[in-house]
């Protein structure tokens, strides 16, 4: 599920999904939850944090990044994720689209 998320950027509309997607998940794996009355019905969100001790998938994404930045920061400079990071843009880009989309070839 979290394969290469050290390289995800995550806006809070995927945070989001992620944290259903966890629920989603947990409930099904820890099953109904049976009532003081005897009758079943699906677990809430307070009773899986407490279940899984408030571990949050979208804490876990956010901590590989970090130990990602950590190893990346502690490469040589001469590896491509590290010039990577120390990169710096010079010059500026061209205003509008580029002249390869503008153009109107027709083709037959």
């Amino acid at each position: 599920m979290t394969y290469g998320c050290e390289t995800w950027t995550l806006t809070n509309r995927d945070e989001q999904y992620l944290r259903i997607f966890e629920r989603k998940i947990l409930r099904k794996m820890f099953g109904p939850v049976q009532n003081e009355d005897g009758f079943w019905r699906i677990g809430m969100n307070y009773e899986l944090n407490d279940l899984i001790k408030n571990a949050d998938i979208v804490r876990f994404v956010k901590s590989k990044r970090m130990a990602w930045l950590g190893h990346v920061m502690r490469m040589e400079g001469k590896r491509i994720p590290k010039r990577v990071l120390e990169w710096k843009p010079t010059g500026r880009r061209n205003r509008g689209k580029d002249g390869l989309r503008t153009s109107k070839k027709i083709y037959r």
